[in-house]
This record gives structure tokens, C-alpha cells and sequence, in this order.
């Protein structure tokens, strides 16, 4: 886990604000009956939501992915994106043992 590129990834907060949805699928719509039983949230659920354009969520969920806080699935023409618990969990305790240990 690169620190300083998951803070710095975390340094806005529409990106906190996604991981935060994330967390929970019942934050956004129901998915489509073929997409019932995928884990994440389809990209296009995440743009309505956050209410930016696809463009700059695409942009922000590259970032989140880049540093390993979320994970990604294609599916046809759609992506899913669910948290990365392992990776979030590992941030934590990095940036506890760095304050901790300075």
C-alpha cells in the first residue's frame, strides 16, 4: 500500500464521499435483473449519484482503483466497483503506525 497515494486520492471529498457509498449497495438503486447478483455498483450509478459527469467519476474511480481502495469488474459495457476492505483496513493501520511511530 503506497500511503501517500491513498491520502492523497482521499484529499477530496467526493472520493471519501464514494467510498462511503460503496460500502453499502441499498445507497443506490436497485441493480438491473441481469446484474442482481454482481458484487459493486455499476459506474453509472456512482455518476448519478455523486452528480458529477461521467468523465470526472471515471477519473475518480481510476484513482481510487490506482490506489488499490477499490476493485473493479467489467461486465459487457458496464463496470462494477465495490471497496477494497483489505486495502481500506491496511491504510488504516499504515497510517496509525506512522503517526504512532513519528
Amino acid at each position: 500500500m503506497d500511503l501517500d497515494k491513498a491520502l492523497t486520492t482521499l484529499n477530496n471529498p467526493v472520493r471519501r464521499k464514494i467510498l462511503h457509498w460503496l460500502k453499502h449497495r441499498s445507497n443506490f438503486p436497485a441493480a438491473l435483473p441481469e446484474h442482481a447478483g454482481l458484487d459493486g455498483v455499476c459506474v453509472a450509478y456512482i455518476q448519478e449519484k455523486a452528480g458529477l459527469s461521467q468523465s470526472t467519476i471515471s477519473n475518480y474511480m481510476g484513482l481510487l482503483k490506482e490506489a488499490g481502495l477499490v476493485l473493479s469488474e467489467r461486465h459487457g459495457q458496464f463496470t462494477f466497483y465495490r471497496r477494497n476492505e483489505d486495502a481500506i483496513r491496511a491504510l488504516l493501520q499504515a497510517f496509525e503506525k506512522e503517526l504512532i511511530e513519528l
